[in-house]
């Protein structure tokens, strides 16, 4: 058997058999499953009843807020003067009311758009401002048109509401919200390699700061190339992550398929469902899961988890190499965390441009881009998969990946064997330098 071979095998034996690997493999997934669950529990809570004042010296809206009253707010009219509108501040103050919406008497309607006030003790939320900015617009632009003699009532007629039906290519009907999964299976792939890419680089940082800081590595090296060692460390954690990966793909698809059979779902990617059928389904629950389960088995899941393998691997490879000559420059982790940052910096810029660009515009030339460089493809093209990418782009994508990997490895073990037996001294970025010309 090779010394690599040999190193690889160490260091997968070693994270396979830690207490914490162990119990985080099987662990994870049911956070993740409590987390979801936690977040719908807490979304499906009753927010509590707003209590909003309305002074309306105008007399155009006596009934326009009640017949808008929304399931959390509850508008109070009231006919104040001066001293009573002291009395609804100083309620406000108490948070007896929510706040007090003032609007004055004016001669004109026009007049209104810039003057009437929204009086609160803390800044309410965004939302709640433009529902009544949407509330007090529809009646005043009623009255302009009643004002101008045209029938509100056919106007009203007359708007054309357009629902766009979005189908595939193949002919088949895609149910709405489609996007939104793909951009959360994307999403949550992309963020689980740069998780995985910082987690694992971590450990192979430990992993040779320890033996560096033990003075193990001076008896290793003395029958195994640096470069071999690095190597070793390298790929012996990248197999430890993915079979942990594979045991959550696998927990994973076991929960997809038991949901399946609990909604009584047929999983064919070639099943449809009759028009008339999925009309009826989308208004109710059960329906809704059920549409939205059967295209998440229409979608490319093989594509999709074997290039993630793929990009988990060679983003993971790629990055690990500057973890692994960072470990080899310093002497503890305190002084690596100067060097970190510009590696975690192409990490999130991925992610950022993930869930801006991408989202928005899955083809776009910035997403094609990003897709294509090295740093951010791992995360980007993981987000853009669901949406569909060419071969030829994959292809690229992935040759320089790899290509670069094997070029950014040549330099980190530069600095791997130099750094490795360097004691007392923290290095600079010009240290640094100055190894990878000897």
């Amino acid at each position: 058997m090779s010394i690599i071979s040999l190193i690889i095998k160490r260091e997968f034996i070693a994270k396979v058999r830690n207490k914490s690997f162990i119990v985080m493999t099987f662990l994870s997934p049911l956070l993740f499953v409590g987390i979801a669950a936690l977040v719908g529990y807490l979304s499906s809570l009753k927010a509590e009843t707003k209590r909003v004042a309305i002074h309306d010296e105008s007399g155009l809206f006596v009934t326009e807020f009640t017949k808008q009253n929304a399931e959390n707010t509850e508008y109070v009219y009231h006919d104040l003067s001066m001293l009573d509108i002291k009395f609804i501040k100083d309620s406000i103050t108490n948070e007896s009311y929510e706040g007090l919406l003032y609007i004055p008497k004016v001669k004109d309607n026009k007049d209104l758009e810039n003057k009437i006030q929204f009086i609160s003790n803390n800044s309410p939320s965004i939302a709640f401002i433009e529902d009544l900015q949407e509330i007090i617009a529809k009646k005043l632009t009623k009255d302009n048109l009643e004002k101008a003699q045209l029938d509100t009532l056919v106007i009203k007629k007359a708007q054309a509401k357009v629902a766009i039906v979005l189908s595939k290519s193949s002919g088949e009907e895609s149910v709405k919200g489609l996007n939104e999964i793909k951009v959360a299976i994307g999403g949550a792939f992309g963020y689980l390699i740069m998780m995985f890419i910082i987690i694992y680089g971590n450990m192979v940082m430990r992993s040779v700061i320890e033996e560096k800081t033990n003075r193990i590595v001076e008896i290793i090296i003395s029958s195994v190339k640096p470069f071999q060692l690095m190597m070793g460390k390298i790929i012996g954690t990248s197999l430890a992550g993915i079979l942990q990966f594979t045991i959550w793909a696998i927990i994973g698809l076991t929960l997809m398929v038991a949901a399946t059979t609990f909604f009584g779902i047929d999983a064919s990617p070639k099943a449809k469902i009759p028009p008339a059928m999925l009309q009826t389904a989308q208004q109710e629950i059960g329906g809704t899961a059920q549409m939205y389960i059967q295209e998440l088995w229409n979608l490319p899941i093989a594509t999709i988890l074997i290039c993630f393998v793929v990009y988990f691997i060679g983003g993971y490879f790629l990055y690990s190499s500057f973890y692994a000559s960072i470990g080899a420059a310093v002497d503890s982790e305190t002084d690596s965390q100067q060097f970190l940052l510009p590696i975690i910096t192409p990490l999130i810029l991925a992610v950022y441009i993930g869930f801006f660009t991408v989202v928005s515009d899955p083809q776009g030339t910035i997403a094609v881009i990003f897709s294509m460089i090295p740093l951010t493809s791992p995360i980007v093209m993981m987000m853009r998969i669901p949406f569909g990418v060419p071969w030829w782009q994959l292809a690229i994508s992935i040759m320089l990946l790899f290509t670069t990997f094997l070029f950014v490895v040549w330099f980190a073990a530069k600095i791997y064997r130099v750094g490795i037996l360097m004691y007392g001294k923290k290095p600079t970025w010009k240290e640094l330098y100055k190894w990878l010309k000897y």
